[in-house]
C-alpha cells in the first residue's frame, strides 16, 4: 500500500473490539513515533502506554476507555525548541509524533481515534507527571469494529482550490 493510501485508510474510530493489541504491534507504533522529526531535533515527547482498565476509565472521555489500549501523549515544554518570538513548538512536535502512530496503527489494520476532548489536569495528577509534562492528546487504539471507506475523501474533505493559494494568499 502507497503512503498515499495508507492516508486515506486512516480514519478516527470510536468502537473497538475487545481483541487484545499484541506487544510487538505496539512496540512498532511507539517506534514510528520515536523516528518522528522534530523541531531542533529535541524530541520532546513521553508517550505512556495505558492497559489497566482503571487508569483508562481515570484519564478517557466515556468511549476512550473501551479502547484496549490509549497512549498519553505527553510534551515536555521546558526541553521543547522555541523559536526567537517565544513560540514553542512542542505541541507541534507531539503533533507529528501522533501522526506517526495514526498511520502505523493503520498500517497494522489497527484503529485509532486522535483526542484533545479530555482533562488534561486531571490526567497529569493521576499518571503522576513531573510539573514539565503536560498531557497533550490522548491516542485510544485497538482493532476497530467497522471501517470507513477510503474514498469518503472525495465528499467529506474540501476541495483544493478551497485550501491553496498560489503565489500568495488569495482571499476567499
Amino acid at each position: 500500500m502507497s503512503v498515499f493510501e495508507l492516508m486515506k485508510k486512516r480514519c478516527s474510530v470510536r468502537e473497538f473490539t475487545d481483541q487484545p493489541v499484541e506487544e510487538e504491534k505496539l512496540i512498532r507504533i511507539l517506534e514510528a513515533a520515536r523516528v518522528a522529526p522534530s523541531a531542533a531535533n529535541r524530541q520532546p515527547w513521553h508517550f505512556i502506554v495505558l492497559r489497566n482498565q482503571a487508569l483508562k476509565e481515570q484519564v478517557s472521555s466515556h468511549w476512550g476507555a473501551k479502547a484496549p489500549v490509549i497512549i498519553v501523549i505527553c510534551g515536555d515544554h521546558i526541553s521543547s525548541w522555541h523559536r526567537k518570538d517565544g513560540k514553542d513548538h512542542c505541541d507541534i512536535d507531539a503533533a507529528i509524533a501522533v501522526d506517526h502512530m495514526t498511520l502505523m496503527i493503520t498500517e497494522l489494520e489497527l484503529g485509532s481515534c486522535w483526542v484533545c476532548a479530555f482533562n488534561n489536569i486531571r490526567t497529569a495528577e493521576v499518571l503522576d507527571l513531573p510539573e514539565q509534562l503536560e498531557p497533550i492528546a490522548l491516542l485510544p487504539l485497538g482493532y476497530p469494529a467497522e471501517f470507513s471507506d477510503p474514498d469518503r475523501h472525495d465528499s467529506q474533505r474540501k476541495p483544493l482550490e478551497d485550501i491553496v493559494s498560489w503565489d500568495g494568499y488569495k482571499k476567499g
